[in-house]
């Protein structure tokens, strides 16, 4: 998988869950994805469907991606959102701000003459 300093989320249990339990546990930088995602508490999290459109897709989500998505969901909360399309260079991610959870990802292609729905807002992250 292609994510790094994530947490993931089954979609029987919209909580917390041991991301070993999500996904194969993988070294990133020498550091464990399981000890990323327990200093992440609080963190977006990514839905089983977005995992499996990152993967399906080959979208490889940075570091410093996860910080822009992560302050464009913390403004849309701001604003009292509740489902987000976030658009980040050639990626779309929907975001259910309540939860913090990515519900899916989309790029290049797949996002052309897209019509999004059931989303109250729109954040350009830069």
């Amino acid at each position: 998988m292609n994510i790094q300093g994530i947490k993931t989320v089954n979609r029987k249990d919209t909580g917390s869950v041991h991301a070993r339990n999500a996904i194969h546990a993988y070294r990133s930088g020498g550091v464990d994805f399981s000890r990323m995602v327990q200093r992440k508490v609080g963190a977006l999290k990514f839905s089983a469907h977005a995992q499996t459109r990152i993967e399906s897709r080959n979208i490889t989500v940075t570091n410093e991606m996860m910080s822009k998505l992560d302050k464009a969901v913390n403004g849309a909360a701001e604003k009292g959102s509740r489902d987000t399309l976030v658009l980040l260079s050639d990626l779309a991610f929907i975001v259910n701000i309540p939860n913090k959870t990515v519900v899916t990802a989309m790029e290049g292609e797949s996002i052309t003459d897209n019509v999004f729905t059931n989303i109250d807002s729109t954040v350009i992250a830069r």
